[in-house]
């Protein structure tokens, strides 16, 4: 049976979500870890969290560990909870 991951406190929820937003905004925050940091905000195992936003599993999988190649749409289910849609950012020096 799958583990949710422990629900953050209120007071580190804010925390996490505004360096989700801040590491998106800024560029600095890929998107595998940034839909990890999504779903664990959630407080969601990956099955429930793909079944909530309406993706497959495997597609979920394949995004947290960085090979899966998601269309807008896919993100953009997965970020809209946050008041997040797909978009540009600026490049970082890399």
């Amino acid at each position: 049976m799958p583990r949710n991951p422990p629900r953050p406190s209120p007071e580190q929820a804010r925390v996490e979500l505004d360096s989700l937003y801040s590491g998106l905004a800024d560029g600095s925050l890929g998107i595998a870890e940034a839909v990890r940091r999504m779903r664990r905000l959630s407080g969601l195992s990956q099955p429930q969290f793909a079944k909530h936003r309406g993706i497959s599993l495997p597609t979920l999988r394949q995004i947290e560990t960085g090979r899966g190649n998601p269309t807008v749409e896919t993100l953009d289910a997965i970020g809209k909870v946050f008041g997040l849609r797909a978009g540009f950012v600026p490049r970082r020096g890399d």
